[in-house]
């Protein structure tokens, strides 16, 4: 069962709110686009894929059965010069000295472990781009076969006008009209080739010098960017889904070249809610390797910065970002972090103090009511701020509850636990990291006991060895020696 059907999500594609409406009921059909695995993941995109790991959380907490589709983009693609030399898989294979797919394999293996610190869901789907050049090669074919598309000298072009011509609308997700976009774009992939500066690549022809290339009916080339996405969202979410997300940069010219493609074959949207998440800054700037305002996501987790006074927890950088709603810019600062830190620890500490409580033959709060407000604050576009207000409002009545001011009964409770639990750990997805902490010292010092107690049986202190033993046992923590040397439990 559904538990709220008041959802709203703002459509990117209408420029409002819209009252969300799956296509199947009670199914959801999502697809992110994914890192370009070429080096390491940015904070900024950790903020993005979060945000859509936040409201996957949210609409598998409401109870619906979602396919999350995020890709990976694996093959490689000029820039906008398009110079073989700056295609950026080839590029970085180049200074590490490695083979552009162990340049993949690197780098994916970066994001997964990147993404699991701050605690994300791995989608249902993670398709690469170089599965599925076959179906690439289709698509591009259909579209040349309707007249939307156009060989030269190996490489393939979309035509927009001819596609604006039949009534179309390439422009329609940006708002940006054809004539602007003639004018103000300058033909950097094609090379003179197009017939108009605002036509993209599907398929461009590989040079000699061009490591990453596959054959093709128009020669040996590699896709263009925006055809993998078309292909992969269309092939496990149908040629009508739900929900695409990704960043505020991606809207032009990325998802419009999506829509584009999409239309040009089946005649009709492809997306009903298009979702596009903020930027990060830092310090009242945008981040930026040229400027040096600049931090990847594990030196502000190992405290490896010069932003930063001290390491922050990834459940506290997660706090941080959950802290402004995923449309708006968030700038995040040594001083927003340790507000952040202040925040997270109340939560925490609120989530311990829960398990303590006992109920009592009446209630003095208003517990529905309170719950209540965490739904209407996450059906509201996923607004996260107003959730977490409304969440620091539970801290306040279970930290009154807990001082005797004031007193739930049993079905209160219970309620209060379920939903300040769901709310904080399965739908903001923050792990208690001050607990991991703790385990973590723990584990050290007793490491350093048992170090100490080997050294002493090495020098016939077998006194020693015995009380260290004996003083960890009467604490809960049972050593047991064996050939591999001595492990614990605890």
């Amino acid at each position: 069962m559904i538990k709220s059907n008041q959802l709203k999500v703002y459509n990117s594609l209408s420029g409002q709110k819209e009252t969300f409406e799956p296509i199947n009921q009670d199914k959801v059909g999502m697809y992110v686009c994914g890192p370009t695995v070429y080096s390491n993941v940015h904070l900024g995109n950790v903020r993005t894929f979060m945000s859509f790991d936040m409201i996957y959380r949210y609409l598998n907490y409401l109870g619906y059965k979602v396919r999350y589709v995020r890709n990976i983009t694996d093959a490689g693609h000029l820039t906008d010069d398009g110079n073989v030399e700056n295609d950026r898989f080839v590029k970085q294979s180049k200074l590490e000295k490695l083979e552009p797919m162990e340049i993949v394999q690197k780098y994916t293996v970066d994001f997964h472990k990147v993404l699991d610190v701050f605690n994300l869901l791995p989608p249902t789907i993670e398709p690469t781009a170089t599965g599925h050049i076959v179906e690439q090669i289709v698509l591009t074919q259909k579209l040349i076969d309707l007249g939307l598309a156009y060989e030269v000298n190996g490489s393939v072009y979309f035509d927009v006008l001819a596609y604006n011509e039949r009534g179309l609308n390439y422009g329609e997700l940006s708002n940006r009209n054809i004539e602007e976009l003639i004018s103000n774009t300058r033909d950097l992939d094609g090379q003179g080739e197009k017939k108009n500066p605002v036509d993209f690549a599907l398929w461009k022809n590989a040079s000699p010098a061009h490591i990453m290339r596959w054959s093709s009916p128009w020669g040996d080339g590699f896709p263009g960017w925006h055809l993998e996405c078309t292909v992969m969202s269309t092939k496990y979410l149908g040629d009508y889904f739900d929900i695409h997300g990704g960043g505020m940069d991606l809207k032009f010219p990325h998802h419009e070249c999506e829509i584009a493609q999409a239309k040009g074959v089946h005649q009709h949207e492809p997306v009903k809610y298009w979702m596009h998440a903020n930027m990060l800054t830092m310090n009242g700037q945008r981040m930026s390797k040229s400027t040096g305002n600049y931090i990847l996501p594990m030196q502000l987790v190992k405290g490896d910065n010069d932003f930063f006074e001290k390491p922050f927890p990834a459940s506290v950088v997660r706090f941080c970002f959950l802290q402004a709603h995923y449309r708006s810019v968030l700038d995040i600062s040594n001083e927003a972090m340790l507000a952040s830190e202040k925040g997270y620890h109340r939560l925490m500490d609120a989530l311990k103090t829960l398990e303590t409580l006992e109920a009592k033959e009446a209630s003095t709060f208003e517990i529905e009511e309170w719950v209540s407000k965490l739904y209407a604050a996450m059906d509201d576009d996923f607004n996260t701020p107003v959730l977490i207000a409304h969440l620091f409002d539970g801290v306040k009545i279970i930290n009154s509850i807990k001082e005797n001011n004031g007193r739930l009964r049993k079905d209160d409770l219970d309620l209060l636990k379920n939903e300040f639990k769901g709310f904080v750990t399965e739908v903001l997805g923050l792990r208690n990291d001050q607990a991991n902490g703790q385990n973590n010292q723990l584990d050290e010092a007793i490491k350093l006991l048992i170090e100490i107690r080997n050294q002493a049986r090495v020098d016939k202190n077998f006194a020693l060895s015995d009380e260290i033993r004996d003083r960890l046992a009467n604490a809960g923590i049972q050593l047991k020696d064996g050939k591999n040397g001595t492990e614990y439990q605890h």
